[in-house]
């Protein structure tokens, strides 16, 4: 590999324990974050009341998600909710967090990915715990009838991640092409 190539963000390298440990800190940091929004939305509104601000492009509104994104699987049963909403995603984000611990050669990006993955899954499956499987959620961005779902600052992290691995992924193909 030319140094050129080694120097970049996406480049496999060996990463320091002080590197993972701080990305790991940030994790920490970051469901902190998300906590203390849910909980300060918890404590001042009203569940279901609307808030519209910046001229109704943005709205506030209290509910609980007892499914996945965009409620997928709200429908479920409780024990299948449970499996699928609390073992597997408190499974695959141990290992995520042991990935973070013991990989030597990584890149930055997919470090930093998972640093954002981990922390916005750690933040709704501690919601899903506490909360008799109910997820805290209360953003709404759009304009007019043209909407996002509702969402919560542990799915910013998420979602952020994959625009920024499509991105990155459709800039990748471009270079080649």
């Amino acid at each position: 590999m030319d140094p050129q190539t080694e120097s970049t963000t996406s480049a496999v390298r060996r990463i320091s324990a002080k590197e993972r440990w701080l990305a790991i800190s940030v994790a920490f940091d970051l469901v902190l974050l998300d906590q203390a929004t849910k909980w300060f939305a918890r404590a001042n509104l009203v569940p279901g009341e609307l808030h519209s601000y910046l001229g109704g492009c943005f709205w506030i509104r209290l509910v609980r998600n007892h499914g996945a994104f965009l409620s997928l699987g709200a429908t479920l049963s409780e024990p299948v909710r449970q499996v699928l909403l609390v073992v597997l995603v408190g499974l695959f984000l141990a290992g995520a967090l042991v990935w973070m611990v013991r990989a030597r050669r990584v890149s930055r990006s997919s470090l930093w990915a998972t640093t954002a993955i981990v922390a916005g899954g750690a933040g709704n499956l501690w919601d899903r715990i506490m909360d008799r499987g109910g997820v805290t959620d209360f953003l709404n961005v759009g304009i007019g009838n043209l909407r996002t779902g509702i969402f919560n600052v542990a799915d910013m992290y998420i979602t952020g991640v994959v625009i920024w691995l499509l991105a990155a992924s459709f800039l990748t193909g471009k270079k080649k092409a």
